[in-house]
């Protein structure tokens, strides 16, 4: 069939509109699948996509407030805060080279070029801030080719690639590069290195030292562009009486240092920022809790873009509870006064004197346990080579010496507890041979004695007999002595321990010792050394607390430093309201029957009124006690002069007043007093001063 060329030019027409449907239909199809696509997701996940699209970030930042303060038992204030200014940057998670840039805003309004500042700025900060400055130029030291070999032999970690690359980055850098910088710029890197030392979304402190009210006033008008700076309030520990007490305070971290690394884990549980002040030594540190107040916490919320959009106080915070001490700060410098002119007296007008270097002194009320003074002195060196005396209060519970006969009140009532003497018992006290020993004996030899005289004269003799019977052994000149020695000795110890000798004394201060025990419990002259103070060493504060049970009629009361927890402070002269306080606290009753602490409590009269205390005889106070004098070895700051320890002795005093009713116990020891066979007693001197001291203040004090 033939078409003309009309019906071609027809037909060609008519497909036209065909294949125009056809494309109309699959841009419909296409059109209704999207539609159907967009219904679906809008319905099903639209949900879910607003709020991703509306999604916030909620950040908790939490601010440190003042510290509490310390009082002493009067109300005088020992340790407090003194307000400065201070400049903060919280690190909101952004890029370095945004907080280079805020750095640098800053920079132009404060000091940030002292010595202290500069000097903390390391080589490798110097490195790194070269590098975010001069990114192209740090960028082409490393050669494509290096960057390659290196992605290709990390290609399966990325965090160990970037490590490697720089690594190698920043052993280009060179010196004459880092030290190119101009004062502004170190001082920029100064503030750059204190806002990265910190942590995300917490305060870092970037000054508090020296901020000028001018500075304070510039940096707060321009808070709205310095993202993350603020200013704030700091506070400086400040102590009123100097060095006094200062190793018993304790110490508190600085901002940079923070929490104790190698307590880190356990600060963080408690709810800490790494830079959180913390109590680093004792008071500071065993009422951290009750000091370092309830911080202000602040809510912040981000958008997607970082922004902050809203903020919420969550809690006002508020600030640490104050400590009232059981210390009479009055009556401690009193005492500390007291220590340094004797010691320095008596190393200067006696011979064998010369290493005599410390003294202790702990005033203790016997029936609740409140430390009304605790007092030491060590004599040393400064820089030019001078005599000056330092505080080492902490020496009273750090430190322990052998303190001879002080403990004869307790091996006394050891031997009527172990029944084998009662008061009145009499022993034979003379010159000891046991085969194969030296001669064991008394200052002098004495006769036949009892109990309440072996105590007002301080018989060796009298107890090494008594510790022989605890260990069922039996004397006779010059043959061996034979005695369970280590079932004895540690009877004795047990014992002594009720008292506080030889135990932790349980003050609320940490690291408190214990002393040393004579390691051979075999040689039966080590348990009649043992008896007499002469082999395990006490602590000042064991004496101290072995006191007060002898003048308390056998309770071992738990010696305090804190007196009360109290609110925040009302005004400089105002304690605030009371929280708690702290109640006496009983470790432990001597087993002991009626009469038995009585007879050794008048056997302690009778030292101070015709014994080897009788410096005491005219006292009105009427004080009980027992004098101590030990034979031991030096282990001081000097030892390593000597191949051999020298032989020093160790004086002590141990006594409570008044006797018929004791409201004050008083521990005394001076360790190597002196090196020759006999010289002054410190002890006694240093111990009747005090007493008189406390007396005549309390007789001031009721005249008021």
């Amino acid at each position: 069939m033939v078409f003309s060329m009309g019906e071609k030019k027809r037909k060609k027409k008519n497909q036209f509109p065909l294949r125009l449907n056809i494309l109309f239909f699959v841009v419909f199809l296409l059109f209704s699948a999207l539609i159907l696509r967009l219904g679906f997701v809008q319905i099903v996940y639209g949900d879910d996509y607003k709020r991703e699209l509306e999604k916030k970030e909620d950040i908790i930042i939490s601010t440190q407030v003042p510290r509490g303060e310390m009082y002493d038992r009067n109300g005088h204030n020992i340790v407090s805060n003194k307000a400065k200014n201070a400049i903060t940057y919280t690190n909101w998670d952004v890029k370095a080279k945004d907080m280079q840039n805020t750095a640098e805003k800053l920079a132009r309004l404060i000091k940030m070029d002292t010595e202290d500042d500069l000097k903390k700025i390391t080589e490798r900060d110097r490195i790194d801030y070269w590098i975010l400055l001069h990114e192209k130029k740090a960028k082409a030291k490393v050669t494509k080719k290096e960057d390659a070999e290196l992605q290709e032999t990390y290609k399966n970690d990325s965090k160990k690639y970037q490590k490697a690359y720089n690594e190698l980055l920043r052993s280009r850098i060179t010196k004459e590069e880092i030290n190119s910088f101009s004062k502004f710029e170190l001082e920029t890197l100064a503030i750059y290195r204190a806002f990265n030392s910190g942590y995300y979304y917490t305060p870092q402190i970037v000054k508090n030292n020296g901020v000028t009210d001018e500075e304070f006033a510039r940096v707060s008008e321009h808070l709205a562009e310095l993202k993350g700076v603020d200013t704030t309030k700091d506070w400086d520990r400040t102590y009123a009486y100097g060095s006094t007490l200062k190793t018993v305070l304790g110490n508190v971290s600085s901002s940079q240092r923070g929490v104790p690394a190698e307590e880190k884990d356990s600060y963080l549980a408690k709810g800490y920022s790494m830079n959180d002040r913390v109590g680093l030594s004792y008071l500071e540190n065993q009422y951290e809790d009750i000091l370092k107040g309830q911080k202000k916490k602040i809510k912040y919320i981000k958008d997607k873009t970082g922004e902050i959009v809203d903020s919420k106080a969550l809690t006002d915070g508020e600030s640490g509870k104050d400590l009232v001490l059981t210390i009479d700060m009055k009556l401690q410098l009193e005492v500390e006064k007291i220590i340094e002119e004797e010691l320095k007296r008596t190393k200067r007008g006696y011979a064998g004197t010369y290493l005599l270097d410390r003294a202790f002194v702990v005033l203790m009320d016997p029936k609740t346990g409140e430390i009304l003074t605790m007092a030491g002195k060590m004599l040393g060196k400064d820089d030019n080579g001078n005599q000056q005396v330092q505080d080492f209060a902490l020496g009273n519970i750090t430190t322990s010496y052998n303190v001879g006969s002080t403990v004869k009140g307790a091996m006394v009532l050891t031997g009527y507890k172990e029944g084998v003497i009662k008061p009145y018992s009499v022993i034979h006290d003379e010159v000891m041979q046991v085969k194969g020993s030296p001669p064991f004996k008394s200052w002098k030899t004495m006769g036949y004695i009892n109990d309440l005289t072996a105590l007002q004269q301080s018989s060796n003799v009298y107890m090494a007999k008594t510790a022989i019977a605890i260990g069922k052994g039996h004397y006779s000149y010059g043959q061996p002595l034979d005695t369970r020695t280590s079932e004895a000795m540690s009877t004795i110890r047990n014992s002594f321990g009720e008292f506080g000798l030889g135990v932790r004394t349980g003050i609320d201060l940490p690291n408190e010792m214990v002393g040393f025990k004579g390691q051979d419990t075999q040689t039966p002259g080590n348990l009649m050394f043992l008896s007499i103070g002469q082999y395990d060493t006490y602590t000042n504060m064991q004496l101290a607390q072995y006191a007060s049970t002898i003048a308390n009629g056998g309770y071992r009361i738990q010696p305090h430093m804190v007196k009360e927890i109290r609110d925040p402070s009302l005004g400089e002269e105002e304690l605030g309201g009371m929280v708690q306080e702290i109640q006496p606290k009983v470790l432990n009753k001597v087993d002991l029957e009626p009469g038995w602490i009585e007879q050794v409590q008048k056997g302690f009269r009778m030292v101070m009124t015709s014994g080897t205390g009788k410096v005491f005889a005219g006292a009105s106070y009427q004080p009980a006690g027992k004098t101590g004098t030990a034979q031991a070895f030096y282990d001081g700051p000097l030892r390593s002069n000597y191949s051999a320890p020298p032989q020093v002795m160790n004086l002590s005093l141990i006594t409570y007043a008044p006797s018929e009713n004791p409201e004050v116990a008083m521990a005394v020891l001076v360790p190597w007093a002196y090196t020759t066979n006999s010289g002054p007693s410190p002890n006694l001197t240093i111990g009747k001063r005090v007493l008189d001291k406390y007396f005549e203040m309390k007789k001031e004090e009721t005249a008021k």
